[in-house]
């Protein structure tokens, strides 16, 4: 599949999962060991509002500061949908997986954007699933192709903090375990 495919299905993998949070769970920890259920959310939400920016050629310094702190306010799932929705517009218009965008680490590819991002949603339902005791929602066909696709950025990614260790699991592993390991969860 395409990448506007997958990040399609991980994007609707995270929006089920937002809409299972009941009430009482915004402040439950998650596999994220730093992160509220509203921590992950939020981050996600503030993840999403800067997608239109960057893909319209904005550096990081023009988005500046705008998206630091809550942004979810006092309806964290409405937010999560306004945000999403306008990201995947931004994803889906004519050639924006073609274009270059500023990242952190420089100017790449909006493709390799678009799969950290599809990966980043993938593995944050899956803590957020987790967080608030709900199934795994990864897909094994997302998992299957995201792992190939993400191992170098995981590679690259050790000893920045960004991420923890890989983690061990057993060869028969299901592809959604395999992943979530990949990125220092322990499959449950």
């Amino acid at each position: 599949m395409s990448l506007l495919d997958r990040h399609g299905q991980t994007l609707a993998e995270f929006d089920r999962t937002v809409h299972l949070v009941k009430a009482d769970q915004w402040d439950n920890p998650t596999p994220c060991t730093e992160w509220t259920v509203r921590d992950l959310v939020n981050h996600l939400v503030s993840e999403q509002l800067w997608v239109p920016h960057l893909l319209g050629g904005a550096t990081l310094a023009e988005v500046g500061d705008r998206y630091d702190g809550d942004v979810l306010g006092d309806d964290p799932v409405r937010a999560w949908e306004e945000s999403s929705r306008a990201a995947r517009a931004a994803w889906t218009e004519e050639g924006a997986v073609d274009r270059m965008v500023h990242l952190s680490f420089g100017k790449f590819d909006a493709s390799l954007y678009g799969w950290q991002m599809t990966m980043d949603l993938a593995v944050h339902a899956w803590d957020l699933a987790m967080g608030i005791g709900a199934p795994q929602p990864i897909e094994d066909d997302v998992a299957e192709e995201l792992i190939p696709v993400v191992r170098p950025m995981i590679a690259a990614a050790q000893g920045t903090g960004i991420l923890a260790p890989p983690v061990e699991v057993p060869d028969d592993a299901s592809a959604p375990d395999r992943l979530v390991a990949l990125c220092g969860r322990e499959p449950r």
